[in-house]
Parts: structure tokens; C-alpha cells; sequence
């Protein structure tokens, strides 16, 4: 899963991946209409960026967003096409929410990461969810799409847990789950030796 790429172009009319319980692939649906109150197991991903001073980038999702709207979470998160390589996705979403380009270096995280969490308002995001997490060089330009990105800041992995901790602003529900399994600072060890969560890999 690991490699360096440059973003590919965002489609038009996206659609997610549905599985079924072992994962298998069973069809895709249109992302516009997948979130429901009665959402279909799908794949889906998150990606945590890091900078070269270890710093990881929190975004707030947009008010416009279906689920989880306003909310402080990981750098981004997204559906792969069917057929889709899942880091050829992530780096897609870099660039389309985030204007991140250039050389990216993706590594698992999470590989097995899978949640369902339901909004107050029913929306429930069901998912079998893959974490990675992208470095990026020094310097990098974050421009992030404002239809997908309210606001964004670098902080210490400790500082994330802290901000969770403290309850002040909310945070996304698979961000909290995710930060429950990652170790406070070097997070190297998390992608060498992931914690198997019993949720299973996706399949064709």
C-alpha cells in the first residue's frame, strides 16, 4: 500500500463501493444517495497527514457536509472507485480537499479499521474504512476546498488526543475511535504492527 503518486483528478459523479458482511465487493451506489438512515456497508478511508516536524493536520469538515457537518477530524477521508487502488484514492482526496500535490508518501495505518456511527438526526455512516497516513514534505501548501474544509491547524498527535480528551469541540466519531488504537507520538509502530480489529479486508 505504500508508494509515492501525484493526485489524480476528481470525477464528476462519485460512487462508493458496497460490501457485503466478509467484505466482498457486492455492487457501488452513488455517494450523494448512499447516507441514509439505513446507509449500506461501503468502503471508504481515512487519511492522517504528517509533516516533517511529526505535527499531524486536523481539518473541520464544511457545514454543507451530509454527515458529521462542522466536526474537527483527521486530514481528509473519502470512497475509492470500484477497481480503485486505495492509495491512488487517498491521494486523490489530498488534492481535491486539501490542494495537496506533488510527492506523497502513503503507508497503512489501520488496514482493518471498520465503524458504524448514526448522527443525531439518524444519518448513519456504515463502513469498513482503511487508515493511512500520508507524509508530506516540509513546506507543503495546504489550500483545502472550502465546500469540503472549514478550517485546519497542525498539531502534536498528543495534542489531538488532548483535544478529544477535553470535549470542547467535537470531533468526528471514527476519529476518536482511531485515536483509541494509535500510539500518542511515533505512530511508525501502528502501521508496522497494526491491532487486528477482527473487521475483514475488502474483496472482489
Amino acid at each position: 500500500m505504500a508508494g509515492r503518486h501525484v493526485g489524480s483528478v476528481e470525477p464528476d459523479h462519485e460512487h462508493v463501493v458496497l460490501l457485503d458482511e466478509s467484505g466482498k465487493v457486492i455492487g457501488t451506489a452513488l455517494k450523494a444517495e448512499v447516507h441514509t438512515t439505513d446507509t449500506p456497508l461501503h468502503l471508504a478511508f481515512s487519511c492522517y497527514v504528517v509533516g516533517s516536524d511529526g505535527r499531524v493536520l486536523l481539518t473541520q469538515r464544511a457545514p454543507a457536509k451530509r454527515t458529521w457537518p462542522g466536526v474537527w477530524t483527521n486530514a481528509c477521508c473519502g470512497h475509492p472507485g470500484l477497481d480503485e487502488d486505495l492509495v491512488g484514492a487517498v491521494l486523490r482526496r489530498l488534492t481535491h480537499e486539501l490542494g495537496i500535490r506533488g510527492e506523497v508518501e502513503v503507508t497503512p495505518l489501520l488496514p482493518d479499521f471498520r465503524y458504524r456511527a448514526v448522527m443525531d438526526n439518524g444519518i448513519v455512516e456504515n463502513e469498513i474504512c482503511p487508515v493511512f497516513l500520508a507524509h508530506v514534505p516540509a513546506g507543503v501548501t495546504v489550500t483545502p476546498d472550502p465546500s469540503e474544509v472549514a478550517d485546519h491547524r497542525w498539531v502534536t498527535p498528543a495534542e489531538f488526543r488532548a483535544l478529544i480528551a477535553a470535549g470542547d469541540v467535537p470531533v468526528s466519531p471514527w476519529a476518536v475511535l482511531q485515536m483509541q488504537r494509535l500510539p500518542d507520538d511515533d505512530w511508525s509502530s501502528a502501521a508496522d504492527s497494526p491491532t487486528p480489529t477482527g473487521a475483514p479486508p475488502p474483496t472482489s
